[in-house]
């Protein structure tokens, strides 16, 4: 991971505790349903878990109304929404489940507790829509080839019905406020899914008033472009956190330029790292150079409060060194 020499001694509790400093808001910006942090109450943390409950029954529940409909009426509109469902319940099973274990304390084994979870959670949901895309690409070729007869007022009235279920659970989700990959992915999942319904009720309307039924396969790929283009964006995201990239708007050059032109007391900053556990969570480590009389302790404390002010990261662990060092 990149910053392996030791700089845990001088932390007042190390890497290891587990609580979230989400309450700084420059790393994303944007908020897209519930999230959980340390400065929740409990009622808080059990509304947001329950948000999702709520919009994983509402959505799975569906989701089996769509699949006998979509079979019935020959619809590819209606599959390719219900395949969309089953990965949007997935995911909110995964958000769910991915809460539930973030509350479980660190340990000595993982001693950053079961936070990424989440992100890894969004990474595979991510995956799993790319893969219901490419099938939806596939059986829309099929049906282009040999177009078949679809009902088009059953389809209406399925797909009438899962806009209702999709619009109920995204409000659920947005109804609490936060930046958390793994809702967001959730969030998008149901956004998406907002979206294919609206195409197959567009497609049974079009199919009921003229009979031209190739319209079912080119929405159902319209559906699938909008699938790709939120999986893209969750795959980029978490990808990054789970490779360990530093935190938006986190330049560590920048930093330590920043220190060195800032703080007498330092003569070279170096060995800048940062990263996420979560995006609620970023975290960095640094080494710094002693200018000649300077004193450790109160270098140290200045270089936090810096790095904090410029960079609103919290958790932030300093490696003092004496200036003899640059011989190495």
């Amino acid at each position: 991971m990149g910053h392996g020499h030791n700089h845990g001694h001088d932390h007042p509790h190390g890497h290891g505790h587990s609580h979230s400093h989400g309450h700084d808001n420059r790393h994303g910006g944007h908020s897209h349903g519930p999230t959980l942090t340390a400065h929740d109450s409990p009622e808080a943390r059990r509304s947001k878990e329950r948000a999702i409950l709520i919009a994983a029954a509402l959505t799975g529940g569906f989701m089996g109304a769509e699949i006998i409909g979509g079979l019935i009426s020959r619809s590819l509109a209606l599959l390719a929404d219900a395949g969309h469902m089953l990965t949007d319940f997935a995911s909110l099973m995964l958000a769910w489940f991915a809460f539930r274990l973030a509350r479980r304390p660190a340990d000595w084994k993982r001693t950053f507790g079961f936070d990424r979870f989440s992100v890894l959670a969004a990474f595979v949901n991510g995956l799993t829509l790319f893969a219901i895309a490419g099938w939806i690409f596939f059986e829309a070729i099929q049906r282009l080839r040999n177009p078949h007869e679809v009902l088009g007022g059953l389809m209406l009235w399925v797909a009438v019905g899962g806009l209702v279920v999709n619009i109920l659970a995204f409000w659920v989700l947005s109804r609490a406020e936060g930046d958390n990959l793994n809702v967001r992915a959730a969030s998008l999942h149901v956004m998406g899914d907002l979206l294919g319904s609206v195409a197959a009720i567009a497609a049974s309307l079009i199919i009921i008033w003229t009979g031209w039924t190739p319209i079912d396969p080119i929405l159902s790929v319209l559906v699938a472009l909008i699938i790709l283009r939120s999986a893209w964006a969750v795959m980029r995201e978490s990808g990054h956190i789970l490779l360990e990239g530093a935190p938006v708007g986190f330049d560590a050059r920048a930093v330590a330029a920043d220190l060195e032109a800032k703080l007498p007391g330092v003569a070279r900053a170096h060995h800048v790292h940062a990263w996420s556990i979560t995006q609620e969570r970023p975290m960095a480590t640094l080494e710094v150079e002693l200018a000649p009389g300077a004193v450790a302790d109160d270098v140290r404390r200045a270089v936090k409060a810096r790095v904090r002010e410029t960079t609103g990261m919290e958790h932030v662990t300093v490696e003092v060194v004496e200036g003899l060092a640059r011989e190495r």
